[in-house]
């Protein structure tokens, strides 16, 4: 029905073709991060069948978003006004829901809307037959997903530390970008480039640090300096021309993945694993914490981890630990499964050409859920599928490090996010610092500051959606019940709230949860 070239290539033309630059890196100094939502639809055809062809689809950007930025504690509010995170995944996925609102909104007026159809139990409804979504991201997402190994010298930055040498530790007074994407994070003591960092991380389940084997097939997890023969064909075409590269993989920012436990035997005839890619994102406080060990030890792998911020904490977990739990618990969130017949879960995730392990991807957002028991009806652990795609996004930090002029300045990450869904009224949004990009300090704390994205914006627009559901049509869940704040609306959505018990009891117990005062808003 598609590959991972053509959803990204997609996703990459419409940043390119569709949207204005507002909000997009400054040219040849800033990166940035994409990510989006593309909805499939089965295209039936009468001969594919018999022919053996694929089955055709129709693909469509539902949502997209941009960002690398996270607000610390101190900045939250508790009107529920200010975009927390601002990480790429997360400003898609806040955006798929603007979406998912404004179709059920079509649906319980009496509209056609292009996805839903009518479900089993009165007020709920379905996705039509044949449909699907697709997340993709441009890079493997922060945390856990991109604790990655190096497997031999010319993967790392500089000769990689052993036990027995001393650490070199960056000085005080060259921090990296503390609340940057942290897979491009803050300066750690392994090595003399203090540009290319990266921590490991540990296992929720075990009491030993896991160790780091590599898969038998390294063609999907490796990002290597003299790899060859991974060129694309160019029968993919290059659609937006400038919104997207196609080349050889030829960096050393990072290599292949990390399992749970390997001999040092088990690596027959496979390259060593020397060190590992670090990340920023810090493990939780009360989980278990990183060894900082020399090389391939630095971290544990399969913990929550909270994203990095410029001196103050923040209480964000990582894009690793959201995708882990949208995939138990759906991605449209416990607001809009008042209205659906059960949880929607993304078909795939692409991520686009980057250094990438899709061990460490199987790990971070599937494995060590899978054990979890106890579900509600309709609730699992989805066995979403994984790929990664050859097409690179223009604005990755990889492309710009290579071609910087440094007469422009110094590489840094784009302040700004941007937020695209498919619908009618202000599809675009573009915001720096948690409200939007441009607004005055007198402004902010108003509505005209708010993005449409934030929480606040957000649970207007699903209580216009249950002002407008008929008397007769309200979900049983909504039915004489005094619910008035934000939290009273999440709180009775029953099944959601039994499905997210389980998953952090048996799975994610360290998990930070937002102070009750932040939830309470109307």
């Amino acid at each position: 029905m598609w590959s991972a070239d053509e959803i990204v290539s997609l996703c990459c033309e419409h940043y390119s073709t569709k949207l204005p630059r507002k909000g997009m890196p400054e040219s040849g100094r800033e990166w940035t991060l994409l990510a989006a939502v593309v909805k499939i639809k089965a295209v039936p055809e009468e001969d594919s069948a018999s022919s053996g062809e694929r089955q055709k689809a129709s693909k469509e950007v539902v949502a997209l978003g941009t960002g690398t930025k996270c607000i610390g504690q101190s900045k939250m509010s508790k009107n529920g006004d200010v975009l927390n995170d601002s990480h790429a995944e997360v400003v898609a996925r806040r955006g798929f829901l603007r979406y998912l609102c404004y179709q059920l909104l079509l649906a319980v007026r009496g509209e056609e809307s292009s996805i839903f159809t009518p479900g089993a139990e009165k007020g709920k409804w379905r996705l039509k037959p044949g449909l699907s979504f697709v997340f993709f991201t441009s890079h493997t997402p922060c945390g856990d997903a991109s604790i990655i190994p190096m497997m031999d010298r010319e993967d790392q930055p500089c000769q990689p530390i052993r036990a027995e040498e001393p650490r070199l530790t960056a000085a005080p007074s060259t921090p990296r970008h503390g609340n940057d994407k942290d897979h491009m994070s803050e300066s750690e003591p392994v090595a003399m480039d203090l540009r290319l960092k990266r921590k490991p991380e540990e296992n929720n389940a075990g009491s030993s640090i896991k160790r780091i084997k590599t898969e038998n097939s390294l063609s999907r997890s490796s990002f290597r300096a003299k790899e060859k023969g991974n060129q694309v064909s160019e029968s993919q075409g290059d659609s937006s021309g400038q919104a997207l590269q196609k080349e050889e993989a030829t960096t050393s920012e990072q290599g292949p993945a990390l399992s749970g436990s390997a001999s040092k035997s088990s690596l027959t005839a496979q390259a060593e694993v020397l060190d590992v890619h670090r990340t920023g994102a810090k493990c939780v406080p009360g989980g278990r914490q990183d060894p900082h060990q020399a090389g391939a030890q630095y971290h544990s792998v399969g913990q929550l981890r909270v994203k990095p911020g410029r001196g103050d904490r923040t209480l964000s977990l990582s894009c690793s630990d959201k995708m882990a739990r949208w995939n138990v618990l759906g991605c449209q969130g416990a607001l809009l499964m008042h209205y659906l017949q059960g949880p929607l879960y993304f078909s795939a995730v692409i991520t686009g050409r980057c250094p990438y392990s899709d061990e460490a991807m199987r790990r971070a957002l599937i494995s060590r859920c899978s054990a979890v028991e106890s579900l509600p009806p309709g609730f699992t652990v989805s066995s979403v599928e994984l790929q990664q795609s050859q097409v690179e996004f223009i604005h990755s930090r990889r492309l710009l490090d290579e071609n910087h002029d440094p007469s422009k300045g110094k590489v840094t990450p784009c302040g700004a996010a941007i937020s695209w869904c498919a619908v009618p009224d202000q599809p675009l949004d573009v915001t720096a610092n948690g409200s939007k990009q441009g607004v005055t300090k007198k402004a902010l704390g108003t509505p005209q500051a708010r993005s449409r994205i934030c929480k606040v914006e957000l649970f207007l627009q699903f209580r216009e959606l249950v002002a407008s559901t008929l008397e007769e049509q309200l979900p049983d869940s909504l039915r004489e019940k005094d619910l008035k704040t934000y939290w009273d609306f999440k709180r009775a959505a029953v099944g959601y709230q039994q499905a997210w018990q389980a998953l952090r009891q048996q799975v994610f117990e360290a998990w930070i949860r937002s102070p009750r005062e932040l939830l309470q808003f109307e």
